[in-house]
């Protein structure tokens, strides 16, 4: 398994510790059949009470220090797998935070969740395993075999048909469960994502009454995952059943063939419970093997699912972190660029795009639904890399930069405004985190969110409910951009961002703008024309094109495209 070699170096002591101390409780647990035969043959037989105490206390003794030794291994292994969970988890998450929004479109999201828990937890289960039953395992069937033969080598032949019979059993089990659990897997990802669904959509669910559609939706996957488990159950469950009968027909067998020895005096009655004790290890040694391997039969699975992530190439290279330069800050030039999110040029929701925004303009992007507003903008802070073409910030390719680099210069307000789980206080110092209080409260001054805000109970530390869920859309939107302009960009993009906001309140923010955004970049893509036609140039896009650029004024004149969009609304309007 690729992603324990991660692990193995700081890990590996505490293993091998835990290994140590399981083989000293299976060399305590081989020793006391062959203490008690000794007790039967030599003081019970020999009706030496001495001798029976004396033994006795040696088994108390050696009980004991397997007693310890177990629980030894038990700390030990629950700390190492304990740990070795929570970092495999907290790396598994770095590798998603690290991958580009492509790669993470490889995967559903609802996926991702199960694999960063159950899949997780299913790896740790079979690492803690390792550590205290499968190791034990063969070490106690070896250790039994050996004693067994050492007692009686004819009754230790009946193990060269038993042992292979439970190994055959085994790999059997490998075969036929793993393929289930990788199903069991899938429709589990289905049952998170169907969950998903509903949590995010529960407002739509109960304005349209589609209580039953979502239940019986529910309730169809979580019977395919149920028929899904019990087929996989079904084949591992036949499988324990099938080795612990095995090894007691050869416990019947010992004991059928023991009696003949016994009666010729070939063999003593201790060495028979010996011999039976130490089939009974054998048994329970095979068990655990089979129990360990079922459980490595599902960490396998999980194992693949977590490795898909981890084997995730980023898609976006670059080749330096760039220091200041003397090129104008905030500048940001699209150089024939065309863009397509299948990389099919025919599929192209960009095409021969070419422009420059300047520090001080504030630039408005307009188009109809689907003319490529938010692929545009997505661009530059490189959310996704250009098919062909080149973007610059600041005079550097954005494709040779790192995008860490490109995203601390900009200030984003998305269209769907998303707000964490803390206070108000607490989001808006997400765009800067060591911002002074008269700075948050300036830029929520300029987002038209502080009078709200402080009208709240609790003012700034108002608790947010999950997604925002106790604010308004169009408080939340200003929330939002409270927390792009407290980061102080170069260039601030603001996607849609005031659609939720009433038209008095747009041009308060639009106005507060114009003052802030003097020397810095300001791209605001809109839907409504009335919150573009003020700028200092608009850009109208259609099917992926500029088919326009200017004032307001000339675009009345010069571009058709937005000369409809302008009547069509305004009209609507009116």
């Amino acid at each position: 398994m690729k992603i324990f070699s991660h692990y193995k170096k700081k890990y590996g002591a505490k293993f091998f510790l835990a290994v140590f101390f399981v083989m000293c409780e299976t060399i305590c647990d081989l020793i006391l059949p062959a203490i008690l035969s000794q007790i039967i043959d030599v003081g019970i037989a020999g009706k030496n009470m001495e001798y029976v105490l004396l033994k006795g206390g040696l088994m108390l003794f050696i009980t004991a220090l397997g007693a310890i030794a177990a629980s030894a291994r038990n700390v030990i292994s629950s700390t190492v797998s304990q740990k070795f969970g929570t970092e495999l988890r907290l790396d598994l998450y770095k590798k998603i935070q690290t991958l580009s929004l492509e790669n993470i479109e490889h995967f559903d999201k609802a996926s991702l969740v199960t694999r960063l828990t159950n899949d997780v937890t299913q790896i740790q289960t079979l690492v803690n395993g390792l550590m205290r039953i499968f190791i034990k395992g063969p070490f106690l069937c070896v250790g039994s075999l050996i004693m067994a033969i050492q007692l009686n080598a004819k009754l230790a032949s009946i193990l060269a048909v038993v042992i292979p019979i439970v190994g055959m059993l085994i790999f059997m089990n490998m075969k036929m469960g793993f393929p289930l659990f990788i199903k069991v897997q899938q429709v589990l990802d289905q049952l998170n994502g169907v969950m998903r669904e509903y949590l995010s959509g529960v407002r739509v669910v109960k304005a349209f009454n589609r209580f039953d559609y979502e239940v019986e939706k529910f309730n169809k996957v979580n019977q395919e995952l149920q028929l899904k488990s019990v087929k996989a159950m079904r084949i591992i469950s036949v499988f324990g059943p099938g080795i612990m009968l095995t090894v007691n027909f050869g416990i019947v067998i010992v004991l059928w063939f023991g009696g003949k020895y016994v009666h010729l005096g070939e063999m003593q009655a201790g060495h028979i419970i010996a011999f039976i004790n130490y089939m009974t290890q054998i048994l329970f040694s095979l068990l655990l093997i089979s129990m360990v391997f079922n459980m490595f039969v599902r960490a396998k699975a999980s194992t693949e699912r977590v490795n898909e992530v981890f084997s995730q190439v980023n898609t976006m290279k670059w080749d330096h972190y760039p220091r200041e330069s003397t090129a104008i800050k905030g500048r940001v030039d699209f150089q024939n660029v065309y863009f397509s999110y299948g990389k099919i040029a025919e599929e192209a929701v960009l095409k021969n795009v070419t422009m420059t925004c300047l520090p001080g303009e504030r630039i408005g992007i307009i188009g109809s639904t689907g003319s490529g507003k938010s692929s545009l903008i997505q661009l530059i802070p490189r959310f996704y890399d250009v098919t062909s073409g080149s973007v610059k910030v600041n005079g550097e390719d954005v494709k040779d930069v790192n995008p860490k680099w490109i995203r601390e210069k900009m200030g984003i307000v998305p269209q769907q405004s998303i707000l964490f789980t803390g206070t108000v206080l607490d989001n808006i110092k997400w765009g800067r985190e060591n911002a002074t209080a008269e700075e948050i409260e300036t830029a929520a001054r300029i987002a038209q969110a502080h009078d709200f805000i402080i009208a709240l109970p609790e003012g700034y530390q108002t608790k947010v409910g999950q997604g925002g869920v106790n604010f308004s859309g169009g408080q939340k939107q200003r929330i939002a951009i409270a927390r792009a302009i407290v980061r102080k960009p170069e260039i601030l993009i603001l996607d849609d961002a005031t659609s939720a906001v009433d038209v008095l309140t747009e041009e308060k923010i639009k106005e507060a703008l114009k003052q802030y955004a003097e020397k810095l970049t300001c791209l605001i893509v809109a839907q409504r024309i009335v919150s573009v036609m003020d700028l200092d140039r608009i850009i109208v896009l259609d099917q992926g094109e500029i088919v326009g650029v200017g004032k307001h004024s000339e675009l009345m004149e010069s571009s058709e495209v937005y000369r409809e969009i302008f009547y069509s609304q305004i009209g609507k309007e009116m």
